[in-house]
């Protein structure tokens, strides 16, 4: 019971998504050690106010599973044996070591997951590792989801991380684009409870607006809805732009003050009128104009898009024309508009003093400029495949599980059997983890101290900025390690100090002596003192410290973000100012007529993805209770008509095929649906993780199989894969299954 003595209430918070709902997690002590017995949302804290999600208050289920790693594992032919932190690091070292002399050190490549940009420190020493190398072959989910933003940014406010996003605490007019945060949350934001905060825009007479070729779960909410075709959103964006010129919506003034390039923005424009681009959107004209001009009526208005956008042919034009129609009607740094938000430094104008994520590095394969230091996981099977120089031949895998979120994952799979080396850092041994040789056990979130991650503290992503900290809720019950610490370790046996520095390597080996479960008891293996770094960013930002900031369980409020400090102020390009027309950005605009004809003659079934409730990526599967009864596979979702034309009904076998591969799904009909588009849950496909006890038994199938990669596969200008609006066929199932699910199904 709540208050025995057996059972303590701990303050903490979620670290899966942008929200970082406050939780109070309830923790009993065993024989075992100690255990978490339920998770509730912290009602009193300063900014999530008692909302966190059904998965939220489940992922200890995920925690505490029986498939949990606990201890290095090697593989040994098909088997796996246990071995020793001292055996694992060795042999690693000396590998790695092997091929770095052998090869040169871009033979050794990382990929840093989701999971990992979630925590403050991971991604920081999963780099300074990678530093330590002299590697530059990191890869990132960014390229399956959002490196357009940044690539974007990069380009038009000189720095990837400068992110505006919507205000909606008091925006009047939010049209959402390919995005819905009731289910998905807010990317590349903090918004917490977001019905609530839609609810509030229409409380106050605002209008929020989705435009989707679905009708979400955001746009029942928000009750007005636009479909759309998918993957045209461009032609959206530059109808809406060629209606505001014709309504008189530019802010001239401001342009001419804060901006350059418009210019040649208007004449991109001009001929993009929304009769013409009517005929690939499907959206008509006259609705259009109606968003415009509720759009330019409010005071205060934002254009926002996420994944559904980002992830098709053209994410990059998308994003940059969503920029610069907020920017040009004087919505950019607005009270109402899109803010740019404020970190506890000033991350942009050090980003570009230290050359921080400016790296101008281009891939063996493709030539693809990096985003982030990352260079497309699109190319990656081509980097491990193709010989020559700076082939790659060891990958970390940190914090992911690529071969359920990449593009063409069969064909990945195959390449990952082909490398030297290949090492998951993971809880559990996932279908990566089932190729690697050798598995590193990491802690939960809840077995770490921790503070908010980089877009919040340092970029300020928040609608409601607050400050906070969590000590580890319970200690690691075996041998698991924070990655920070591991890479430490890494770093000592490969021989090639942490961030290159042989000083900074030694100073955290002996920290170790200083940690804090260690002195305390706690359990664990020691390891470098997490809370003295943490405290020691939050003193940088002249934030206090972290130990002053566990005093406030509930979180720390910052000031608002008012609007109106960012142009001319904080931006840092060189001439200090927006530039609206970028020349990779125009010179990418110029196939836009040869795209807009291809639109004209494909009638194809267009496939999109699809979130719920209960699954997170591929992280939630293995929780029994999201998995049971009909839950236990994903479907492709049909508009009646559609299901009816292809010779299908509810609950019927389909084959989905793609001109990259075949995969074979139940159906079930969805009104919801614009007609000529389908649906599929991506992050299923577990066949392949014998050790994930639920999950292996589910029937679902990966979605990303019908997606291509390839250097001709991807976009140019950010490096991502399309992995939405793909073109499909869609029959009644016939055939035999293939016995390698890598593969989809035979033909």
């Amino acid at each position: 019971m709540p208050g025995s003595p057996d059972t303590q209430t701990r303050d903490t918070f979620c670290r899966i998504c942008e929200s970082l709902c406050g939780l109070e997690v309830e923790v009993e002590r065993t024989d075992s050690g100690e255990r978490i017995r339920d998770i509730r949302p912290n009602e009193q804290h300063v900014a999530t106010g008692g909302f966190a999600c059904l998965k939220g208050l489940h992922q200890h289920k995920l925690y505490d599973s029986p498939d949990r790693l606990e201890y290095p594992e090697k593989r040994v032919g098909d088997r796996w044996e246990r071995i020793s932190w001292a055996q694992a690091l060795g042999e690693i070292g000396a590998k790695v070591a092997k091929l770095r002399g052998d090869h040169g050190a871009d033979s050794i490549g990382m990929y840093v997951g989701t999971a990992a940009g979630f925590s403050m420190l991971h991604p920081l020493f999963a780099q300074g590792f990678m530093q330590g190398l002299g590697s530059k072959s990191m890869y990132a989910p960014a390229t399956q989801d959002c490196a357009n933003k940044f690539a974007v940014a990069h380009q038009v406010y000189g720095f990837p991380f400068s992110q505006p996003y919507p205000d909606v605490d008091r925006t009047e007019c939010l049209i959402i684009v390919g995005a819905n945060p009731v289910v998905s949350k807010w990317s590349f934001l903090q918004v917490p409870n977001p019905v609530k905060r839609l609810r509030e825009i229409q409380g106050r007479g605002g209008r929020v607006i989705v435009v989707d070729p679905r009708r979400t779960e955001t746009a029942k909410i928000a009750g007005e809805h636009v479909f759309i075709k998918p993957d045209t959103d461009v032609f959206f964006y530059l109808s809406f732009l060629n209606v505001v010129i014709e309504r008189g919506g530019v802010d001239r003034a401001r342009v001419a003050q804060h901006m350059k390039g418009f210019e040649a923005v208007e004449a991109l424009v001009r001929e993009w009128t929304p009769e013409r681009t009517e005929r690939v959107t499907r959206i008509p004209a006259e609705t259009l104009r109606e968003m415009v001009d509720a759009y330019l009526a409010a005071n205060g208005a934002a254009l926002y898009s996420s994944t559904g956008v980002n992830m098709g042919t053209r994410g990059s034009l998308c994003f940059w024309l969503q920029e610069v129609i907020n920017a040009v009607t004087g919505n950019l740094d607005r009270p109402g508009g899109t803010l740019m938000g404020e970190g506890i430094v000033d991350f942009a104008r050090f980003g570009v003093r230290s050359g921080m994520f400016m790296d101008d590095k281009t891939s063996r394969i493709g030539g693809f400029r990096a985003v982030n230091d990352a260079f497309p996981g699109g190319v990656m099977a081509d980097e491990i495949l193709t010989p020559g120089d700076r082939q790659l031949r060891a990958l970390f895998v940190t914090g992911g599980n690529p071969l359920i979120t990449m593009a063409n994952s069969g064909r990945l799979a195959k390449a990952f059997g082909e490398l030297e080396l290949l090492v998951t850092l993971d809880i559990y041994r996932n279908e990566t983890g089932s190729l690697a040789h050798y598995i590193l056990p990491c802690t939960t979130p809840f077995e770490r101290p921790d503070i908010l991650f980089a877009f919040p503290l340092l970029m300020g992503m928040q609608s409601r900025p607050y400050l906070q900290a969590t000590e580890a809720v319970h200690a690691p019950r075996g041998e698991q390690r924070d990655e920070p610490s591991i890479y430490v370790e890494l770093a000592k046996a490969c021989g090639s100090p942490i961030f290159g520095s042989s000083i900074v390597q030694k100073l955290f080996e002996g920290t170790r002596r200083f940690d804090t479960r260690k002195r305390s008891g706690k359990g664990g293996l020691p390891g470098i003192p997490q809370e003295w770094i943490l405290s020691l960013l939050l003193r940088l930002g002249r934030v206090g410290s972290y130990k002053k900031l566990l005093e406030s369980p509930n979180g720390v409020a910052r000031p608002p973000v008012r609007g109106g400090n960012y142009l001319g102020e904080r931006i840092v390009t060189e001439d200090k100012k927006v530039d609206l027309s970028p020349d990779i950005l125009m010179e990418a605009a110029g196939e836009l007529e040869t795209a807009f004809e291809r639109e004209l003659s494909d009638n194809r079934l267009r496939l999109i993805t699809k979130r719920t409730h209960e699954t997170h990526n591929s992280w939630t599967h293995n929780i029994e209770e999201f998995v049971s009864g009909e839950r236990n596979t994903n479907h492709l979702y049909m508009h009646p008509e559609d299901a009816r034309k292809a010779g299908l009904e509810n609950g019927g076998l389909a084959d989905v095929r793609s001109a990259t591969a075949t995969v074979r799904i139940p159906v079930r009909t969805l009104s919801d649906l614009m007609p000529g588009t389908v649906a599929m849950p991506h992050g299923w496909g577990h066949q392949h993780a014998g050790d994930l006890s639920v999950a292996s038994k589910t029937a679902g199938v990966n979605v990303n199989l019908l997606a291509a990669d390839g250097p001709d596969a991807i976009e140019r200008i950010a490096g991502m894969a399309h992995l939405t609006g793909i073109p499909v066929d869609v029959f009644p199932a016939a055939g035999p299954r293939a016995k390698d699910s890598w593969s989809g199904i035979a033909e």
